[in-house]
């Protein structure tokens, strides 16, 4: 038989041992304010832990009890063992979603610097670094967002619902069935106006501006006539420009005699875009590949430059021979169905 006094003894002190282990733990948890303060109470528990484990080893090894059995003192040196496990672990409390009564805290905030906020459940360092690079990254795309202004057009700036617009074009006349559409330019393309009077002016039309009325001088660029009187027999010839129709208007009834336009579009059927005035062929209401454009301007047609024919702006040289050369080169295109072979030549060689 076991001595009971021995039993006891091992009983008190493995009692003495729990009790403190949970006092440990207990005052572990109700440090909350701050990481280092639990850090250094973690620590010093620890070492009274382990200095109480010791003591009682010690005082364990000089007891006598020859006549304790092999069954009780394994038992014994189990709950001794298990004792401490639990207390080298005190010093860790691991944050659970379950788990209310935590502090709220883990080590990546003290390792990453300041906080990004507080931090609830755990976060790998790689995650604080992934969140602060795409802080960065959003930063960098605002300021260069900044420092770029789109322009206002609605070719920049669609609108938010896509209502098509109604085309500037009516419907195709039925003796222009099948033709090709050919927007053609008005100032430096086939004609140069100036309001310093000219002796030799083809017309001299007056236009009034902010209630006083100016005379503006027209000379008409050479081998117009046999130019429009052509196109409007091959095409569907409409006038484009960027000038106001109180200006372009009585010009046209002036230089196109042959009625080749027939219709005509003026500055506010334009697109301001980036400072110019754009001509978008894709408002005309015809299909692009039947559409055309003569201009000495290439910001006119930037939106369409594959449909363009580009012409040389002109002035006052009374030499000069660019529509008259055009010509066989339009009656060649009529009879195309693919365009921008066509043009793609014409660009390339001119």
């Amino acid at each position: 038989m076991c001595d009971l006094s021995v039993q006891e003894y091992y009983a008190y002190h493995i009692k003495s041992i729990q009790s403190s282990v949970i006092q440990a733990l207990n005052g572990f948890v109700e440090e909350e304010s701050s990481c280092e303060q639990t850090i250094d109470v973690d620590a010093s528990e620890n070492e009274e832990e382990d200095a109480l484990l010791s003591l009682t080893e010690i005082k364990l090894q000089d007891v006598q009890a020859p006549e304790v059995c092999q069954e009780e003192c394994k038992t014994v040196r189990f709950e001794i063992t298990d004792a401490n496990e639990l207390s080298e672990n005190c010093s860790v409390v691991e944050e659970t979603p379950e788990s209310d009564d935590n502090c709220g805290l883990n080590e990546i905030s003290s390792e990453t610097g300041p906080p990004l906020g507080i931090i609830q459940s755990v976060v790998s360092a790689q995650d604080v670094v992934t969140q602060v690079k795409r802080i960065e990254d959003s930063e960098e795309e605002d300021s260069e967002d900044d420092s770029y202004e789109l322009c206002e057009c609605e070719y920049c700036n669609p609108p938010l619902e896509q209502v098509p617009a109604k085309p500037l074009l009516p419907r195709m006349k039925s003796n222009d069935a099948g033709k090709i559409c050919v927007v053609i330019d008005l100032d430096e393309t086939l004609v140069h106006s100036s309001f310093k009077p000219v002796n030799n002016a083809d017309f001299i039309i007056p236009v009034e501006i902010d209630g006083t009325v100016h005379q503006v001088y027209v000379l008409k660029r050479p081998h117009v006539d046999e130019f429009l009187k052509r196109m409007g027999e091959l095409f569907e010839c409409v006038l484009f420009t960027a000038s106001l129709s109180k200006y372009a208007d009585p010009v046209s009834d002036l230089l196109d005699k042959w009625g080749a336009f027939r219709s005509r579009l003026f500055r506010e059927s334009c697109v301001f875009h980036k400072g110019n005035y754009v001509k978008d062929l894709s408002r005309l209401g015809r299909d692009l590949n039947k559409v055309i454009i003569i201009d000495n301007s290439p910001a006119s047609y930037i939106f369409h430059p594959d449909n363009a024919v580009p012409v040389a702006s002109w002035f006052d040289d009374m030499s000069d021979t660019e529509l008259l050369d055009l010509i066989p080169f339009f009656e060649r295109l009529s009879k195309e169905d693919d365009i921008y072979d066509i043009l793609k030549q014409q660009r390339t060689s001119s």
